[in-house]
């Protein structure tokens, strides 16, 4: 008696194809780039930011004190880049910072 399998995938793997086919991936990245902010630009920037949401590739980040957004308004580039990158594929497209 032979017995067929299937090709077999990782769970990983599964859950990717999963989270494909519903449609929800993008939002998942976005999700990833609210929740690695501190993780990208620092302990100190994390202390007087605080992002709230992605829509339509803009990341609105709150920001305490208008002199710490003049800064962030002329590292936004560099910010958007370094997010990109660790989210391995552009989902920031710009940010706007109150």
């Amino acid at each position: 008696m032979s017995e067929k399998r299937g090709s077999t995938m990782s769970l990983g793997a599964a859950m990717n194809a999963l989270v494909r086919s519903l449609g929800i991936d993008r939002k998942l990245r976005e999700y990833d780039a609210v929740v690695r902010w501190e993780q990208i630009v620092g302990e100190q920037i994390a202390r007087v930011t605080r992002p709230d949401q992605i829509v339509k590739g803009v990341l609105v980040v709150h920001v305490t004190a208008s002199a710490w957004r003049q800064e962030l308004t002329l590292r936004k580039t560099e910010i958007i880049r370094r997010l990109n990158e660790d989210l391995g594929e552009e989902v920031v497209k710009d940010i706007r910072f109150r």
